[in-house]
């Protein structure tokens, strides 16, 4: 069974990810609206569109580009070296393309024939589905829709109820954007344009054919489709940090050739120290990748063989918080290394750190993850646990 989202493509990654490099003049251009406008710029948006990387798990069949798992990440972590919050929303735009996977292709394509299609999804809380003829009745609200402000379609989490009683499903549900209210209430210090705010429905009508279970059956073949939606989540962020700790490595290495502290005749780069700390941020931020990665092949290839994962996705979540935290160290470190000028906001390193910090907030790359994996190591019973 394929491992991509549809036939493989091998040059379509690399494409991408030098697309990316390409956007960015246009991105330092936009970058001091982000703050203030609290989300990406109409245009920069649209581009980032028209490059395809909002539908990155689409199934090559309904005319995705078929990337693997880890071709994903590679354009994610591209993406968050170019700016954090364009990292957050590709990946949580470029991954939600999975509903392709999930969906009747029919209902997929009614998505997806929009050039601009981005799903917002959150996992945040639980809506109410009452389940009426032909679909959901489907009230409730969101937190944390990544994209919000550019979403054509939304797709929450909810309970499905039935006669007045909850039936104990729970489902994904997709309603456009002209059911969905948005509330503006998402200023924070970090990932500020990723617009992330809270959506609402209420009473909306979804169709059956618009809505599927937590765990999904796939209507699309490729091992990628039948991970586990608690690990499928996680994976369209977990490698965000990683991207944005790349990003500031670059902008340290190109200001320490020449740039010196106040009162120093030596420029960082001459400075041993700063070499050895700038080789120890090398060493650990590629150990996490690796075993990010190493993690993922491992899930799928348990899923592949239809063999137990339990352990698998352990680790899969103890790796996606280690890199976070891997991440959040380099940053740290190169911010000492610079000194004063890492708070300045003329700094890129002084949003690089603000946006790690944001994103390591997310419950996919939580300490809780460490709490998981010992009570595993230890053998006890993790039948009740999320992860």
């Amino acid at each position: 069974m394929s491992r991509s989202a549809g036939s493989r493509s091998p040059d379509v990654a690399p494409a991408l990810i030098a697309a990316i490099g390409e956007l960015e003049p246009i991105v330092a251009e936009h970058r001091c609206e982000f703050d203030s406008n609290g989300q990406l710029p109409d245009d920069l948006f649209e581009r980032l569109a028209s490059l395809g990387l909002f539908r990155l798990l689409l199934p090559a069949t309904l005319g995705g580009p078929g990337l693997s798992a880890l071709e994903f990440m590679d354009v994610v972590e591209a993406a968050a070296a170019l700016d954090g919050a364009i990292g957050w929303i590709v990946g949580n735009g470029g991954g939600m393309a999975r509903a392709g996977g999930y969906l009747p292709a029919s209902s997929a394509l009614e998505i997806y024939d929009d050039p601009m299609a981005f799903v917002v999804s959150s996992t945040g809380a639980v809506g109410r589905a009452v389940r009426v003829p032909g679909g959901y009745r489907v009230t409730g609200r969101w937190p944390f829709g990544s994209g919000s402000p550019h979403g054509t379609w939304f797709a929450p989490v909810c309970a499905v109820e039935e006669d007045d009683h909850p039936t104990g499903d729970v489902i994904f549900v997709y309603a456009p954007r002209h059911e969905v209210l948005l509330h503006d209430n998402w200023q924070v210090s970090g990932l500020c344009a990723t617009g992330s705010a809270d959506f609402e429905l209420v009473d909306v009508f979804v169709p059956e054919s618009f809505a599927h279970p937590f765990q999904p059956e796939p209507t699309q073949p490729g091992t990628l489709y039948r991970l586990p939606t608690r690990s499928i989540f996680p994976w369209s962020v977990a490698t965000v940090p990683l991207g944005i700790a790349a990003g500031a490595i670059d902008d340290f290495v190109t200001t320490a050739q020449s740039a010196k502290r106040h009162s120093d005749s030596v420029a960082f780069s001459e400075r041993e120290l700063i070499q050895s700390q700038l080789g120890q941020i090398q060493a650990r931020t590629a150990a996490s990748r690796a075993y990010l990665r190493h993690t993922m092949n491992t899930l799928l290839d348990r899923v592949e063989a239809d063999a137990d994962i339990e352990a698998s996705r352990v680790d899969f979540r103890l790796a996606c918080t280690f890199a976070s935290q891997s991440a959040l160290w380099a940053i740290d470190l190169i911010t000492e290394m610079a000194g004063a000028k890492a708070i300045m906001r003329s700094s890129p390193l002084e949003r690089r750190e603000r946006d790690a910090r944001a994103a390591a907030k997310h419950v996919a790359m939580s300490p809780a993850a460490y709490i998981t994996g010992g009570k595993h190591r230890l053998g006890y019973d993790l039948s009740t646990s999320s992860f």
